[in-house]
C-alpha cells in the first residue's frame, strides 16, 4: 500500500513538472509564426547570392563604415542570452530587423545607380521588409509597446542615435560580404523553425561563382564603378 502511494506520489510530481513545462514553453521558446516562413524562405533564396553580388563586384578589401552594434554575429545573440537572464526570443527578433535595416541601408547608400550589385541590393531590401511586415501583423500591437531589458533598450538606443552624434570610438569597418554573411546567420538561428538543418549547412558551404558582368558604359573592356569612399577614422 505505502508502495503504491509513493508511486502515486511521484506520478504526480512528475506530471506536475511536465505541465510547468509545457505552460513555460511559449516563453521560453517563443515559436514563429507559420505566417513568417513563406516570406523567410524568399528572403533566404536571395542571401544565397550574397558572395556573387557582395564580393566579387566590390574592390579586394572594401569596407563600409558601420556602428559596432551594427556587427550583429552568432555569438552576439549567445552573448545577450547570458547578460540578460530569461531574455524572450521575441526581443531578439525584433532586435535583429533594427539591426539589419541600418545594414542595408548603409550598403546600399555606397553604391552608384548603376553599380551591378545595385539591384540585387534593393531587391533584397525589399524583401527584408516584406518579412519585416509579416512580422509586426503576426503579433499584438501591445508587444511592440513592452519595456525592454536594459542591455537591449541600450543597444537599440545606439543603434538609432544620430550619425553625427556617435563617437568615433563606436565606428566599425565591415565588408558588405561579411555584413550578410551575418545576417544570414543570425536569421537561421533566430527563426530556426523555418529553416532545416540542411539549408543551414549549405549556407555555410556553398561556393559560387562570379558571373559575368554586363559592360554599363565607359570605354570598352575594363569597367570601372566609382564607390563612394567610406574614410577610416587616422591612428
Amino acid at each position: 500500500m505505502l508502495k503504491s502511494m509513493v508511486q502515486l506520489s511521484t506520478s504526480v510530481y512528475l506530471l506536475g513538472g511536465l505541465l510547468g513545462l509545457f505552460l513555460l514553453s511559449p516563453v521560453l521558446m517563443a515559436p514563429t509564426p507559420a505566417s513568417m516562413c513563406t516570406p523567410l524562405k524568399t528572403l533566404n533564396g536571395s542571401l544565397i547570392h550574397r558572395r556573387r553580388y557582395m564580393k566579387h563586384n566590390f574592390p579586394i578589401n572594401y569596407t563600409i563604415r558601420i556602428h559596432h552594434e551594427e556587427v550583429f554575429k552568432l555569438s552576439s545573440i549567445n552573448r545577450l542570452r547570458l547578460q540578460v537572464e530569461g531574455l524572450d526570443e521575441l526581443v531578439l527578433q525584433r532586435l535583429w530587423f533594427q539591426v539589419n535595416q541600418g545594414v542595408l541601408k548603409k550598403i546600399i547608400r555606397v553604391m552608384p545607380e548603376r553599380h551591378p550589385s545595385r539591384q540585387y541590393t534593393t531587391e533584397l531590401e525589399r524583401r527584408f521588409r516584406d518579412v519585416e511586415g509579416v512580422f509586426v501583423q503576426s503579433h499584438p500591437a501591445e508587444v511592440f509597446q513592452q519595456e525592454l531589458p536594459e542591455t537591449i533598450q541600450d543597444t537599440w538606443d545606439h543603434l538609432t542615435e544620430e550619425p553625427g552624434r556617435v563617437p568615433e570610438s563606436s565606428w566599425r569597418f565591415a565588408s558588405p560580404k561579411s555584413l550578410l554573411d551575418n545576417f544570414c546567420r543570425t536569421m537561421h538561428c533566430l527563426f530556426s523553425e523555418c529553416f532545416s538543418s540542411t539549408e543551414a549547412q549549405q549556407d555555410f558551404s556553398l561556393v559560387y561563382f562570379q558571373t559575368a558582368v554586363l559592360p554599363i558604359g565607359g570605354k570598352a573592356g575594363r569597367n570601372i564603378y566609382v564607390l563612394k569612399a567610406e574614410t577610416r577614422p587616422a591612428g
